[in-house]
Parts: C-alpha cells; sequence; structure tokens
C-alpha cells in the first residue's frame, strides 16, 4: 500500500523529471528519490516511469495516478489551511509565475497591498520570459497571455490591456516620428528576439509586417529601456508608460493593440487559500492596471 511520503517523492519526479531535481527540491538524496520510487512500484506492482535520455517521464500507469496523487497533495494543504483558520489572514509561501511586462510593472504594487493585508504570507514573482510550467510546479499559480490548451489547468480571464507603438522624445526629434506602417520600416525597431517569442500573441511586430528588428530582448523590461535610452522604436504596454517619461506614444490611430492576461491554477482538488488568495490577485491587478492606463492616457502629449 502506497504511503504519503512515497506519492509526495513520485510527485517531484514527475515534475521535475530527474531524480536530482526532486532530491533538490525535497532534500533527499538522488539514490534515496530513486529508492522511494522503486518501493512505489513495488507496492502498487507498476511501473510509473519510463527512463531516456531525457530524463524520467510518466508511463502510461504514471499518468493514471498523477491526478489522485495532486488531489491528495491539495487535500493536505486544504486540511493545514483549515486548521489554521479559513477566516484568518493567509499565511506561508505561494509563488507566482508571470511574463516580465506584468512582473516588473504590475505585481510589485499588487504584491505589496496584499502583503500589507496578509502579513504572514510570503509572497515569490517568477518572472519568465516564457510560459511558465504550473504541472512541474515552478509556480503555485500564473499569469499568461493566453489561456492554455489543457483539462489539468483552470484559466480565468482577468482584463485585456492596452500596447502601444513608443519611441523617446530625444529620437523623435533626431529621426522624425513615423506616421504609417511604411515609415517602420526604415526605422530602428526594438523587440523581442524572433526565435524567442514564446507566444503568438506575443508577435506585435510581425503582425505590423516589420521583418528585421535591429535591437531585441527576450525581456520586455529591456526593450522598454532601449526605448528610453533613445536606441528606437518599441512595442511597450500602456501600463508601464507611466514609469517611463521619456516616452512618447505614435501612431496611435494606426495601431491599437489589445490582449488579456489569464490567471491559470490547477484543475485539481481545490485549494482554499490558493482560492481566497487568487481573488486577492485579481481584483488587485486589475485595479492597478486601470489606474496606470489612466495615468498613461492623463499624460499623453
Amino acid at each position: 500500500m502506497a504511503n504519503w511520503d512515497d506519492l509526495r517523492v513520485f510527485l517531484s519526479v514527475a515534475r521535475t523529471e530527474s531524480l536530482t531535481g526532486a532530491g533538490q527540491a525535497l532534500r533527499l538524496d538522488p539514490a534515496t528519490v530513486g529508492r522511494r520510487i522503486a518501493r512505489l512500484e513495488e507496492a502498487l506492482a507498476s511501473v510509473l516511469f519510463v527512463k531516456s535520455p531525457q530524463g524520467y517521464a510518466l508511463s502510461e500507469a504514471g499518468q493514471r495516478l498523477l491526478g489522485h496523487a495532486e488531489q491528495a497533495e491539495a487535500a493536505l494543504l486544504g486540511g493545514q489551511q483549515a486548521l489554521t483558520g479559513a477566516g484568518e489572514g493567509l499565511h506561508g509561501p505561494i509563488r507566482i509565475g508571470a511574463p516580465d511586462g506584468c512582473a516588473n510593472y504590475l505585481l510589485p504594487q499588487v504584491c505589496a497591498a496584499i502583503c500589507d493585508a496578509h502579513p504572514g504570507l510570503d509572497l515569490q514573482i517568477l518572472a519568465l520570459p516564457r510560459v511558465v510550467n504550473l504541472s512541474r510546479r515552478e509556480a503555485d499559480l500564473a499569469i499568461a497571455v493566453s489561456s492554455p490548451a489543457t483539462d489539468r489547468l483552470r484559466a480565468e480571464r482577468l482584463c485585456d490591456y492596452r500596447l502601444s507603438l513608443a519611441a523617446s522624445r530625444g529620437w523623435l526629434a533626431e529621426h522624425g516620428t513615423p506616421r504609417s506602417a511604411a515609415d517602420l520600416h526604415g526605422a530602428r525597431m526594438i523587440g523581442y528576439i524572433p526565435d524567442m517569442i514564446f507566444d503568438a500573441e506575443l508577435d506585435y511586430l510581425g503582425a505590423l509586417g516589420v521583418n528585421r528588428v535591429p535591437l531585441s530582448s527576450n525581456s520586455v523590461a529591456v526593450q522598454l529601456n532601449m526605448a528610453r535610452a533613445g536606441a528606437g522604436v518599441a512595442v511597450v504596454h500602456d501600463f508601464a508608460l507611466p514609469s517611463a517619461p521619456e516616452l512618447v506614444r505614435i501612431m496611435t490611430e494606426a495601431v491599437a493593440i489589445t490582449r488579456t492576461f489569464w490567471l491559470i491554477t490547477h484543475a485539481g482538488a481545490r485549494d482554499a487559500r490558493l482560492d481566497r488568495f487568487a481573488g486577492l490577485l485579481a481584483t488587485g491587478l486589475r485595479r492597478e492596471l486601470n489606474r496606470l492606463e489612466a495615468l498613461a492616457n492623463n499624460h499623453a502629449p
């Protein structure tokens, strides 16, 4: 018969796809992790992983066990939360994964306000220029720019946000203001490294017919700072503009880009603590987004 400790090891190997990664997460020696997996496989009379040069992949039996193990994990966490009192302040660590634009310009203010109301929380913001992998427990919940196509995750539409073409006043004074899409082909453009665009929703320049990006980065924050330094024209989040007074929006009638933030959580058994936090996060993020976009509009030249 399987016990929870062995299921915990199973979940860690499933998420990291390696004995070493699971050992680091659990603070166990990889050999101990291997023995625990072997013990669990013996107890269940099933092979749970298929080893390959790429690591440990779940077998068919492992895939069937995964959902039940995650439900057991969520039930245990829910029981711990119930003992601490659902009506009290939130406590403990929560990790939020987010694209770096959201992580840099929205989440710091939102998380600070939540921590003011819940001082027992330890919030961690994982800013990545790629999709955060919740299945491997890289984070407890994530903000994404598109809804995932899997029934193992639950997606809630948070809010739409706007992006604009912008350049510094200095660059525009020296090079002139682009007035049309054709003018962009002669401008020095700033954008994503083309082969590192991790979501089609982020291919802003491609949608505008721009084929060459002389200055590029996988980070939205770096792109914004390039534009602030007078390096060229970039697509910037309107909610980031209040932090970049050097920038001026251009071609606002011709280019109006709107995207959506989604809140992604696990689709297994509900976790009361995470559900409560997710509600606070969603409310705070919508409020802060509206505030910053209003500021950007009020200060537009």
